[in-house]
């Protein structure tokens, strides 16, 4: 299928792979204009992608559109890192109406991950094109900086994870103020058990 990014069309790919030994099957999206690259986020010298706002746009984008392909009806959607940031705001905006994606609890990992640059200006132009409202992004409406980016995942996500033992003291305020279930960050001796009691406590909440 083709998703459209700022009035052009991007061809997304859906490959599967299975992991025999978990029984588990793997689904990955591609797209040669944004994901053929040697660097994730920066080329071999170290300098940002100038379009990493319209990669982020698609990976959300080409994410939520494969699980409805998929007819998957998912309860849980757990984003790690800043490249799945836009992903609470379009679950709920764009995709708040839609059967199988309307029930699903958010989970945001927070990690200290930041870019140096601020993503492009006109990130917040592209995103209104995919029926944002200015209320929706009023966090990037003045910055699309790595502090602003995450706390606009926090606003919409249900639940929020610490995933570095220290995080910007700013998001950490932010996430405070904001009042969501919240993990801090865990030792990896307990960290399967911790996480599955947070889910637990998100997806079936005490009367």
């Amino acid at each position: 299928m083709n998703l459209i990014i700022n009035d052009t069309d991007h061809p997304l790919i859906i490959k599967v792979a299975s992991i025999q030994s978990a029984r588990m099957q793997v689904y990955f999206i591609d797209n040669e204009d944004f994901f053929s690259r040697r660097g994730i986020v920066t080329d071999d010298d170290g300098t940002e992608f100038t379009d990493n706002d319209e990669r982020a746009i698609f990976y959300v984008r080409g994410v939520l559109e494969t699980v409805k392909k998929l007819r998957w009806m998912p309860d849980l959607v757990h984003c790690h890192g800043w490249l799945s940031a836009l992903t609470p705001v379009y679950l709920r905006r764009k995709y708040g109406d839609d059967p199988s994606l309307s029930r699903a609890k958010i989970v945001y990992t927070v990690y200290d991950d930041p870019f140096v640059n601020s993503l492009s200006k006109d990130m917040f132009i592209k995103m209104r094109q995919d029926g944002m409202s200015d209320r929706d992004l009023t966090l990037i409406k003045t910055s699309t900086n790595h502090e602003a980016l995450t706390c606009l995942a926090i606003k919409y996500a249900d639940g929020v994870i610490q995933g570095n033992p220290t995080i910007n003291p700013n998001v950490a305020a932010f996430i405070e103020k904001e009042n969501k279930l919240f993990m801090p960050y865990q030792d990896e001796n307990v960290y399967m058990d911790t996480h599955n009691e947070f889910y637990d406590k998100l997806l079936y909440p005490k009367k």
